[in-house]
């Protein structure tokens, strides 16, 4: 008995080494990745970040309107205008060369124009909807007219951005050819989607003036963040580490993050009616918004519609996005879905493959005659 129990304490022994041994090798190549990551980090390209050549060809206060060099010998003949939201950059579209959405369009043979809404300040906090969608995008569609000497152009709205499209293109139709929405919310009276559930219980009025009519960039992403907490804070920064020593990976995490933590400050005007008429009363679906004096009929917008669509979108849920096809005059009309988030529908490999190729195709197919 004692000798068996002797032989027993002894495999305890030696398998209590082996799991100290494997830890401690696994400390020693954590810290040798780590070590490494240095290197690594040192050597990110953070240049990759809205690299697509283009020229500024307009500027009217900090909006700024650049056109994109074409990639190919004959692009489209009409020019396709994309409109970005208002809450993060629109360089998302342009984040690195290879999940370039803006690159892959024009390698596709699109003519791009495209909107920086700039970053407002304490003197732009009295910015209206009304000066965002008939003074800058109003504005800079009739300067692509008149300078390319053109009846229409084509309209891409993502997020927000499609949201201003659809508004205008239902008060101007006979300027816009065609119009393109990504993941573009219409319905806010939806039961999907925290923050949709959310934004029906904040005080918009105090938070505007709380924040001295000059809403916070992070007050914005950490909301956008709290959607999915794990995910979007401890989850991603615990899945890097694995990756700490591979340049591509930590690349492309690296202008990510830049991105999301890069939101421009809300002048509180725009956001006081985007969140009151919009979100807690949804006026735009009821057919009640009202812009320039005008009332807003959506049923107006009777060029072809293509509407583009995530079905794992945590922030604009499909189903904010669905009710549009049925809100508008267009015959031709189409609804389109893919398996994807708000931000990888115009970042990510299957954007580049699927999503970007289908835009440039429909808009080739329905800029004719």
């Amino acid at each position: 008995m004692m000798k068996n129990t002797a032989k027993h304490h002894e495999s305890n022994a030696e398998r209590a080494f082996k799991i100290f041994e494997s830890a401690m090798d696994g400390a020693f190549k954590f810290q040798e990745k780590m070590l490494k990551s240095v290197d690594v980090f040192a050597k990110v390209d953070m240049s990759e970040i809205n690299k697509t050549p283009k020229d500024l060809v307009m500027q009217i206060d900090k909006m700024k309107l650049y056109h994109y060099k074409s990639t190919v010998k004959n692009p489209n003949p009409i020019p396709v205008l994309i409109v970005y939201a208002l809450m993060n950059k629109q360089y998302i579209m342009d984040i690195q060369q290879d999940k370039s959405f803006v690159k892959k369009l024009l390698d596709s043979g699109m003519d791009l124009y495209i909107i920086d809404w700039g970053r407002p300040g304490k003197e732009d906090r009295y910015l209206t909807t009304e000066d965002y969608i008939l003074g800058y995008l109003g504005k800079a569609i009739d300067f692509i007219l008149k300078t390319r000497n053109l009846p229409q152009i084509n309209l891409l709205g993502k997020c927000q951005g499609g949201t201003f499209c659809a508004i205008y293109s239902s008060m101007y139709p006979e300027k816009i050819k065609n119009l393109v929405t990504v993941a573009a919310p219409f319905d806010f009276d939806i039961a999907d989607g925290l923050l949709f559930k959310w934004g029906k219980h904040i005080d918009v009025d105090l938070l505007v003036e709380a924040h001295d009519g000059l809403l916070p960039g992070d007050f914005l992403s950490n909301t956008f963040i709290m959607l999915s907490p794990y995910n979007l804070s401890i989850g991603k920064y615990i899945s890097i580490v694995n990756n700490f020593d591979d340049p591509k990976a930590l690349g492309e995490f690296l202008r990510m993050e830049k991105w999301i933590f890069d939101a421009p400050d809300q002048a509180g005007e725009n956001y006081r009616t985007w969140m009151k008429d919009l979100w807690q009363e949804n006026k735009l679906m009821k057919g009640k918004f009202v812009l320039g004096g005008k009332k807003i009929d959506l049923k107006k917008i009777t060029m072809p519609l293509l509407n583009v669509y995530g079905t794992k979108d945590n922030l604009i849920p499909a189903s904010a996005s669905i009710p549009l096809i049925d809100l508008v005059g267009s015959k031709d009309k189409e609804n389109v879905s893919y398996p994807i988030g708000h931000a990888g529908i115009v970042a990510s490999t299957l954007s580049q493959k699927e999503i970007a190729p289908k835009i440039a195709s429909w808009i080739k197919d329905h800029s004719k005659g």
